[in-house]
């Protein structure tokens, strides 16, 4: 169940166009707002047309993320045509209203520290990808990390196998530090049980799987027919980590949950 009320920067993709009263009313009521960075000025503030021939500003310290520190200018440049949220914070004049987007965060982190539980499943945009995981937004410009091991049961070598930056996905919260309010994801949680995947296949039937391990021993080797669901193949020389091969399903052992394969030659 998901009851996180923050979604990421982007996922819906609507930009309301503003007047003075709907901006006095949105200050008032403190509602999230959602608009699109124009520019960057020499100072690394962002600028944003609210609609009317208003523009807001967001100073350089309310950029980046709250958990990592004051905004450098790579990161301001870096939110430029990108997709930002923010509050109303002060009115200077009819053309001029400032904007916070760390108050944004604010709430949102408020909310994983003392509401948000381990389990809860969450919508995300991948923001970036690195070998040991990917660091997704789940709302409010908080991002959290999934780790490798925890994007899919078969086994991976790079994150990239798996997501791509920019991607909508749902992911699960696998821990939270109630004090930083660090979250870790899981992504191979989405990705159906082994018994839902394993409904999807038969005995006997012919189907491509992708090679995942070849075990040192030369007891088998593993392929991936789908991200959550691996059978094993007795061992044979010459395969290896990433090709495509096309197997025969001799059994599903759903008691074990274990599928034995057979490599086509």
């Amino acid at each position: 169940m998901n009851t996180f009320q923050f979604v990421p920067e982007g996922w819906n993709e609507e930009v309301e166009n503003l007047n003075l009263q709907k901006i006095q009313e949105y200050k008032e009521e403190n509602k999230i707002v959602q608009g699109i960075v124009q520019s960057c000025d020499e100072q690394y503030n962002l600028h944003i047309q609210l609609g009317n021939q208003i523009e807001g500003i967001i100073p350089r310290c309310e950029v980046e993320n709250i958990q990592e520190g004051i905004a450098d200018e790579r990161l301001c440049t870096g939110k430029v045509h990108k997709y930002v949220q923010f509050k109303i914070e002060n009115i200077e004049n009819d053309n001029e209203i400032i904007l916070s987007r760390k108050s944004v965060q604010q709430e949102a982190l408020q909310y994983i520290k003392n509401t948000m539980q381990i389990g809860e499943q969450v919508i995300g945009i991948v923001k970036n990808i690195r070998p040991y995981g990917a660091f997704i937004e789940i709302g409010g410009g908080i991002v959290g990390l999934a780790h490798i091991e925890d994007l899919s049961v078969a086994r991976i070598k790079t994150p990239y196998e798996r997501l791509k930056i920019g991607q909508k996905v749902k992911v699960v919260v696998k821990s939270i530090d109630r004090y930083t309010g660090k979250v870790n994801l899981s992504y191979k949680e989405t990705l159906g049980t082994w018994e839902e995947n394993a409904k999807k296949f038969s005995t006997g039937m012919k189907v491509e799987g992708i090679i995942r391990e070849t075990e040192k021993n030369k007891n088998g080797i593993f392929i991936e027919l789908t991200p959550n669901l691996v059978g094993m193949a007795e061992y044979s020389e010459g395969y290896k980590y990433g090709q495509r091969v096309n197997v025969y399903i001799k059994k599903i052992d759903n008691a074990k949950k274990k599928v034995k394969l057979l490599i086509e030659k």
